[in-house]
């Protein structure tokens, strides 16, 4: 997915940028970059792999050429960025958090239009720069990024660093968040408000769908009003999100225990302890502890000096073995229990067979597991949400040809909740991790979790509702 920071000062603005960004780590693994803007300076810019390392270790001793009261900084799962552009508009540096899926079509006709692209990425083209060319045909800024809006298809969110300021754009639907904080002297704009409270910001706004801002270190100047509709991505609240982070003023944390609590409180089975799967299922399992009245438990441990992060890499054998190596499960705490373990989603299952027989071998008595969201029926054409390139690596999916023999049969029947064809799927579920019990959150209970209206929130992913 990735996320972003920006930030505009009256003093120096590179130790904020620094650590701002570096709160953004949890959203992507393969790239991270920071530019700098100073009038005497001009641009600086700088761009490291990620994939074997960490963001402060690649960029801290580098720290001291950036220069200047304003920059912007990107933790990327897909293309090297920021990409600087001088052109009609000016100079200027862009970060994007997007998913474009038309991008051969654009490609195609900006080549078309005598435009050239020189930031491959892996080969192919680089979209953040393709956005940047699509903001260049405007005669303003506002008109270029309504442009990206208009033709692009999947999502868009963007940070640009200009000679006057740092302009924010966030995606026409709001799929992904962005959000502004303030201190005395110095506004940011960041995808994770966790950036915040260790810098001394506080919530300034979350800016709206299609919304555009200009920020100095002064004063914001809203250059395009906000869209009336949104679809903001609900696997924000399941998965993505740091745990203090918020988005249209819901915390992650909250949503998740209160997930996790009204699971609780309407659950039958009888368990002696519960347990959340690190560490987005952690939360969701605090909830359902409290809602149940059965204690928490930590029977299963990430091991975080080497595994901080919950990305893992695109390969499915290196990600099969990260999801093993990073949780270690505690044989004491498990030993002859009735255990009911949370967890976010079920993607491919790959995670879920081996830490469910581990679990047996170290003396589990039962191994029930409560999922935070409705189970994910359809792949995600609007944001970065996994590395699948076919809906067929969706567990359910698979069931469903199975039961079908066609992947794409009843889907529809299979979304809705406690109708035969779901209660199928899901003991065919179970029964092939050989689990106690399987339940999933309806989708009715997250979207009263989340609060925002079901009209709002983008649920695509478990009921195939919305569009582009």
């Amino acid at each position: 997915m990735g996320g972003f920071f920006g930030t505009i000062s009256k003093s120096d603005c590179v130790t904020d940028l620094f650590y701002g960004t570096d709160y953004n780590s949890h959203l992507g693994t393969r790239r991270g970059g920071m530019a700098t803007y100073d009038p005497e300076a001009g641009f600086t810019r700088s761009i490291h792999n990620l994939e074997s390392s960490y963001f402060r270790t690649k960029f801290e001793a580098s720290l001291p050429k950036f220069k200047g009261n304003a920059g912007i900084g990107i933790i990327s799962d897909t293309d090297a960025q920021p990409i600087v552009i001088n052109s009609h508009l000016g100079k200027f540096a862009i970060v994007t958090v997007a998913k474009i899926n038309n991008i051969e079509e654009l490609e195609k006709e900006l080549l078309e239009a005598n435009m050239h692209f020189s930031e491959l990425s892996s080969g192919r083209t680089n979209q953040t720069e393709l956005v940047a060319l699509l903001i260049t045909q405007g005669r303003d800024f506002v008109s270029g990024i309504e442009n990206v809006y208009a033709r692009v298809k999947g999502s868009c969110s963007m940070l640009l660093l200009t000679e006057d300021g740092i302009i924010v754009a966030r995606d026409k639907l709001g799929r992904t968040p962005i959000v502004i904080g303030k201190k005395e002297g110095a506004y940011a704009a960041t995808s994770e408000s966790n950036s915040f409270p260790n810098l001394d910001y506080e919530i300034d706004r979350y800016v709206g769908p299609g919304e555009i801002i200009r920020m100095r270190a002064d004063s914001l100047e809203q250059m395009r009003k906000p869209n009336e509709e949104m679809q903001i991505c609900s696997f924000l609240w399941v998965y993505y999100g740091f745990p203090v982070s918020s988005y249209e003023g819901r915390n992650v944390e909250e949503v998740r225990f209160k997930c996790g609590y009204k699971m609780g409180k309407k659950d039958e089975n009888e368990v002696d302890c519960v347990c959340g799967i690190p560490d987005s299922g952690v939360g969701m399992a605090l909830g359902y502890a409290e809602g149940k009245g059965a204690p928490y438990h930590r029977a299963i441990a990430k091991y975080t000096p080497t595994w901080p992060r919950s990305f893992t890499p695109a390969n499915q054998e290196m990600r099969s073995l990260v999801a093993k190596m990073k949780l270690i499960p505690n044989r004491a705490m498990l030993e002859g229990k009735r255990i009911l373990f949370c967890d976010d989603s079920i993607v491919r299952g790959t995670q879920l067979r081996d830490n469910v027989k581990i679990l047996y071998d170290y003396g589990a008595r039962e191994v029930h597991m409560r999922i935070a969201c409705p189970p994910l029926i359809y792949g995600c054409p609007f944001i970065g949400f996994t590395s699948s390139k076919s809906d067929l690596e969706l567990i359910t999916r698979r069931i469903i040809k199975e039961l079908e023999g066609d992947e794409n049969k009843n889907l529809e029947k299979y979304a809705t909740t406690d109708s035969p064809e779901y209660k199928k799927m899901v003991q065919t579920i179970a029964e092939r991790f050989g689990l106690s019990s399987l339940k999933f959150n309806t989708l009715e209970t997250l979207i009263e979790a989340i609060g925002l209206p079901k009209c709002k929130v983008c649920t695509h992913c478990f009921d195939g509702s919305s569009h582009f």
